[in-house]
């Protein structure tokens, strides 16, 4: 067995043992890969752990920025309580409507909002509302503008808050400091970010499995 093919079933161990998909979780994907949405959502065991971060904060209050399929949304909003609420911004209003049906066949239309258009313009319309600060924010979309979404998930939430901030590793080649790739250097402007704000402590944590060499970045805000 190659060591993709490890990873691989590993994580179908994992997942099998611990975060099985349901009928829910399942028909999302499927119907994600008939739509041609890209096959990048979270792997299950990932979508396990989302929820596990957000039972942990007891988090009442989601902010996810990148729904693709509303995979990870299903297993983040499943954590909410009953009167609690997830925002979710998707860029492509294909990806959206998709993600529309998936929440609503899950029973999660009532928890979710998904707000379709660029995120840069809708955190600001966001913020206009001054909504209840987020107790969890998922990062998961263009990562050339992590950075940004970094600051206005600090403007949108409390000490406290948990930020999570997906695909960080770039097949590694986030030590390039000299890379001119518009990912890395966003992710390593994120990074950066939590290293050095004076309201972030974070760490990034390197993964393999069935989604291939990839990361993800923890920060907790402070007061």
């Amino acid at each position: 067995m190659g060591e993709s093919q490890l990873w691989h079933a590993v994580d179908d161990y994992f997942a099998a043992r611990l975060a099985p998909d349901d009928e829910a979780l399942a028909a999302a994907l499927r119907d994600s890969e008939a739509a041609g949405l890209p096959p990048i959502a979270v792997a299950p065991n990932q979508g396990k752990l989302l929820q596990l971060l957000a039972r942990t904060q007891g988090a009442r209050y989601i902010l996810e920025i990148g729904t693709l399929g509303g995979y990870s949304t299903i297993w983040l909003a499943r954590a909410l309580p009953a009167d609690g609420r997830l925002i979710t911004l998707e860029y492509e209003p294909r990806h959206a409507e998709v993600a529309t049906r998936n929440i609503g066949r899950a029973g999660l239309d009532r928890l979710v909002e998904v707000r379709v258009g660029p995120a840069l313009e809708s955190l600001p319309r966001l913020a206009d509302e001054n909504p209840p600060p987020f107790d969890l924010v998922f990062i998961d979309a263009d990562k050339v503008n992590n950075p940004h979404y970094l600051e206005w998930a600090l403007r949108l939430t409390r000490t406290g808050s948990l930020i999570v901030l997906d695909n960080v590793v770039r097949g590694g080649r986030v030590i390039d400091a000299d890379s001119t790739a518009p990912d890395v250097l966003g992710t390593r402007a994120a990074l950066d970010l939590i290293a050095d704000h004076p309201r972030l402590t974070g760490t990034a944590v390197q993964t393999v499995g069935g989604k291939g060499y990839d990361g993800f970045a923890l920060a907790r805000v402070l007061e």
